[in-house]
């Protein structure tokens, strides 16, 4: 059998069959420090797709960076068909500040698809979309919630995009999510450029969350998985189906003060449920905050000062509560059951 030809990236060529970390230049600090892209590429010995996995295009989404970080310790990958270009941290800049936004206060995810000779951002989003990107038949894009806020582990698809849905299943999230494409972010560009991309959300900004890495990590090795890229050793199937969700809503604080959430990420409610109190600093009034519809809180605030107007909870619309109710019940347990750390990593 002819040997896989190498991998080649920035002036650099990856033998199939091994794996490197290649550093792209990005820019330099106001001190002239070099700022680099770091993509770790496994090129496998036999064919198979080329699948991208990111994460930090928001400076402040951890969660992602852990996922990855676990994802390279699989043992799942020694045999790995195909390419996986692996880019923990995209946005450096916004990883050393502790910020969701670029030094010049642009959010990258709104920059794609950028230029060479474009703002930060948009030679920072250029470089990730032709280095890696257009090099991908299928990228995974793993995010949370802005600071303050927390989200449920879910998938995100655009409507009417039956291979984006069959992704999604495949990788197995509680939940999947119906919700537009932007212009300008990543999904919109790379999608221009014929390569369809699973985006994951869940935890909170600048925070672990346990549940939300299990469900990243194990959803990531579901998709290579059904790609044939790994064997299907190691990789548990989900025991339920993920809750389709067509649509959703944001609630918001009906007055300022203090808010006191009621009911957690992951909860099914009724309609009329109340999920949350607002208060006056007095305990003279409490305002609820009610759900206009059955539907299961995607996420949710956690900072309890808010101003009147400010989100508080986001539901997604179910349509069959007892449905639903087994769904997620399934899937709870299923990541309460997953092990929390791998063995060699226990000291």
């Amino acid at each position: 059998m002819p040997q896989r030809a190498g991998f080649h990236i920035n002036g650099q060529t990856i033998a199939a069959g091994t794996s490197r970390t290649v550093d792209l230049p990005v820019s330099s600090l106001s001190d002239h420090t070099p700022v680099t892209m770091s993509a770790h590429v496994i090129h496998g010995k036999v064919d198979g797709p080329t699948v991208f996995v990111s994460a930090g295009i928001h400076g402040d989404e951890v969660i992602g960076i852990e996922i990855v970080r676990r994802l390279l310790k699989s043992t799942g990958l020694r045999r790995l068909k195909g390419t996986l270009l692996v880019v923990p941290i995209v946005n450096s800049f916004g990883f050393i500040n502790k910020s969701r936004y670029l030094p010049d206060r642009r959010d990258l995810n709104r920059s794609f698809p950028g230029s060479d000779t474009g703002s930060l951002a948009g030679r920072l989003a250029h470089l990730f979309l032709t280095e890696i990107v257009a090099r991908a038949d299928i990228g995974i894009d793993l995010h949370s919630a802005a600071i303050h806020r927390t989200n449920y582990p879910q998938v995100r698809v655009s409507a009417g995009d039956p291979r984006m849905r069959e992704l999604a299943d495949a990788f197995g999230a509680p939940i999947i999510m119906q919700s537009p494409i932007r212009e300008g972010s990543l999904r919109w560009a790379a999608k221009e450029l014929g390569t369809d991309v699973v985006l994951y959300e869940g935890g909170e900004g600048l925070r672990f969350d346990e549940v939300s890495a299990r469900a990243g990590l194990a959803g990531i090795l579901r998709v290579l998985r059904s790609l044939d890229m790994i064997t299907a050793r190691g990789v548990a199937a989900p025991k339920s189906p993920p809750q389709f969700c067509s649509s959703s809503k944001w609630l918001r604080a009906p007055m300022g003060g203090l808010f006191r959430s009621l009911r957690a990420d992951g909860n099914l409610v009724r309609k009329d449920d109340v999920l949350g109190l607002v208060s006056d600093p007095f305990g003279e009034n409490d305002t609820p905050v009610a759900a206009p519809f059955e539907g299961i809180i995607v996420g949710r605030a956690v900072m309890p000062v808010v101003n009147e107007g400010d989100a508080v909870f986001h539901l997604a619309r179910i349509d069959s509560y007892k449905k639903a109710n087994d769904l997620m019940d399934d899937h709870s347990a299923q990541l309460a059951d997953d092990p929390m750390f791998d063995e060699d990593e226990i000291i």
